[in-house]
């Protein structure tokens, strides 16, 4: 196949007595100020898209998606005072909408619409939170998909916006402070370029902003001085009275300091100093506060604290539970919810506020939640709801009662009725059990093309979950398999440790023995199978690709990581390296250099067609690690199947992306997929 032409450079550096060539170092440049990296990264576009248009099942694959993505999605309500906010998208709409209902039966108004905010949809709401007397919304907006911010204040009853305005938020969220008049969020210092798309996370820091001030006059609240680059981001507890600051480096532990916002000099008080274990507020009682933790269990506990005390201690209210306890707990009425995982699923626990056990909460299947949107002392609470085969819905939750009743159930262009969920465990190289969901219709009973998709990184479980474009997949015949890989955090910190640092590779064999699985186990078909994965997923697909190109026959790696010594050099990349490892020490630079996609590629391979797909905004995986990684593959000899690059405008990581965008992209990927495993793409009757 013909590809656009690419400068090959020169550069050659020494690491730990090793040379290691970077011959499209060029391809780093910001393409917002290097025409030659536009240029070219436009040619590869136009290439892509001759290529993608012309494949004869894309068109259904669009219609279909369009279909299925058209229902109501709702997110799961905050109760301010007697009034409930949340987010709806009606179906097609490029963004979703800020919704208030007055009462729990009273009637709803919108009260921000971004889809008004530009013609093409690529402005999106993106953090917002209400006051506690729910007069007040702070809201961020966010253009073309970037992790910056504008934050901007709504008064509910006029609907005037006002004239406060906060920028350069980034990586936030927006905590009130008790009575209303100000509140914090998380903020860079403003970059010395232009757009700041390639700054650095640096200098992360918490401020307050009082309602009627100007930005420059915020108050700065935590900015500690360390060796570690963090992230701190802040949030009020239920009553206002104090702040919960959590400085994180992303790969799952968290410290934790608070501020009692009753205290003029809002003194930072440490709580845990550490950063090995994650920390989540899941409520408080006056001054006692409540949290689920890593901290002496791997698996998870509940703990509490009374900060009425000089020198307060932790104390254990709820037992490391033989599940996983994950991060979602909440104190609501006068009960802990806590929500537990066992092999991926998950279910919710009951406690009394003394760590006694109270049952379980009677979720509607087998699939995974979210938090519990509700406080102490009220008995009202929100959670959302989905799995494979049932789409996102809301529900509420009645805590004296232990009742659940639907508060918003879309329904879906697909009959559920016909759509089977299978849960396998794959044997992995060192006998590892990995969970492996696989999605068919139910009349697929024989071997299938199959798309493979997984995540593996941070601490992040990969749980069962509604999506459109995976429906889309099997609808045609195809099956869609997830699998939960080491590196998440489906069985708590030893499952995240054992996936990474020095132990990444564990990760691509779990991947590996699914895919082996899918096709030994007559799944998949001998020459039908491709993998998918976005970010730290991207990663993945590219590396387990240069490890066993004859597994695949296609590939679909999305903004993914790929340049293993260089990824520390963008943005918030010095954030990954207590995830990955160091370029800068010996041991890390070799471990990463094993298997750093855009290093690995085996020429004299025959290798899968793969599409790479980023976007130009994209200021969390720059694109320039596609960019490096798509010019690798089309210079190397790895045969005759294409390896092209689609590049989405106007967008960034995935957060923010307006709907057709979504829909356009998952149709070249799945047209592009069933091109090379053999699906025959047919319109439903």
């Amino acid at each position: 196949m013909d590809y656009p032409d690419t400068r090959r450079g020169s550069v050659v550096e020494e690491h730990f007595g090793v040379q290691v060539a970077d011959t499209y170092r060029w391809l780093e440049n910001d393409l917002r100020r290097d025409t030659d990296v536009a240029d070219w990264a436009r040619a590869q576009n136009e290439t892509a898209r001759d290529y993608l248009d012309a494949l004869p099942g894309r068109e259904v694959f669009r219609e279909r998606l369009t279909a299925l993505f058209d229902h109501e999605k709702l997110t799961t309500p905050t109760k301010r005072g007697e009034r409930y906010f949340f987010t709806r998208n009606a179906g097609l709409e490029h963004q979703p909408v800020l919704m208030m209902r007055e009462g729990a039966n009273g009637a709803e108004r919108v009260l921000m619409d971004p889809n008004r905010w530009s013609a093409d949809g690529t402005s999106a709401l993106a953090e917002w939170a209400p006051s506690r007397d729910g007069s007040r919304v702070a809201y961020a907006s966010q253009k073309d998909g970037a992790d910056w911010r504008t934050i901007r204040v709504l008064d509910v009853e006029t609907g005037k916006v006002l004239d406060d305005e906060v920028n350069w938020a980034r990586f936030t969220a927006i905590a009130w402070n008790g009575d209303g008049t100000g509140f914090f969020y998380s903020r860079n210092l403003e970059p010395s370029n232009d757009s700041g798309f390639q700054s650095p996370v640096l200098g992360h820091s918490v401020y307050f902003h009082a309602l009627g001030t100007e930005q420059s006059e915020d108050r700065l609240i935590h900015a500690p001085k360390t060796d570690v680059p963090l992230l701190h981001t802040a949030d009020t507890t239920p009553d206002g009275r104090y702040l919960v600051i959590y400085s994180t480096a992303l790969s799952g532990g968290a410290a934790v300091s608070v501020v009692d916002l009753e205290d003029p000099a809002l003194t930072v008080r440490p709580l845990v100093e550490e950063f090995g274990t994650f920390w989540t507020l899941a409520g408080n009682v006056g001054p006692r506060l409540y949290f689920v933790t890593q901290d002496g269990a791997e698996r998870g506990r509940i703990v509490s604290t009374d900060l009425s005390k000089p020198e307060p201690e932790f104390t254990e209210v709820v037992p490391e539970h033989p599940e996983m306890i994950t991060r979602l707990a909440s104190v609501v009425g006068d009960r802990l919810l806590v929500t537990a995982m066992r092999d991926a699923r998950t279910e919710v626990l009951r406690y009394r506020l003394d760590g006694t056990p109270d049952g379980t909460v009677d979720l509607p299947g087998i699939g995974s939640t979210g938090t519990f949107q509700g406080r102490p002392g009220d008995d009202e609470a929100f959670f959302v709801f989905t799995s494979h085969d049932a789409p996102t819905s809301i529900y509420r939750y009645n805590v004296a009662e232990n009742a659940v009743t639907p508060w918003a159930e879309p329904r879906v262009d697909i009959d559920l009725e016909t759509i089977v969920v299978e849960q396998h465990f794959v044997s992995s190289k060192d006998g590892t059990q990995v969970p492996l969901f696989v999605v068919r219709r139910r009349d697929v009973t024989g071997p299938a093309p199959t798309v493979l998709y997984g995540y593996g990184g941070f601490g992040i479980p990969l749980v069962p979950f509604f999506s459109p474009a995976a429906m889309a997949w099997v609808e045609q015949g195809g099956v869609y398999a997830t699998a939960a890989l080491r590196g998440g955090g489906e069985y708590g910190k030893a499952w995240h440790d054992a996936g990474k640092g020095q132990n990444k590779q564990n990760v691509f064999d779990d991947f590996i023995a699914a895919a082996e699985f899918l096709r030994r186990e007559g799944i998949a078909t001998p020459d039908g199978l491709a993998i998918e994965g976005e970010s730290n997923g991207g990663l993945l697909v590219a590396a387990v690709v240069n490890q066993r190109p004859d597994l695949f026959a296609a590939a679909l790696p999305g903004v993914a990581v790929t340049d293993m010594l260089r990824f520390d050099r963008f943005t918030g990349g010095q954030l990954w390296i207590q995830e990955f490892g160091d370029p800068g020490a010996e041991e890390d630079f070799r471990n990463l250099l094993s298997y750093s996609p855009l290093h690995t590629i085996r020429s004299g391979e025959d290798y899968p067609a793969i599409l790479v797909t980023t976007a130009d905004t994209d200021d969390r995986v720059v694109p320039a690690h596609s960019f490096k990684y798509a010019a690798a593959l089309q210079a190397a000899e790895i045969g005759p199947r294409p390896h092209l690059l689609r590049v989405e405008t106007q967008a960034g990581h995935g957060q923010g992306k307006p709907t057709d965008k979504m829909i356009d992209e998952v149709a070249d990927k799945w047209a592009f997929a069933a091109h090379w495993t053999g699906l025959d793409v047919t319109r439903p009757e």
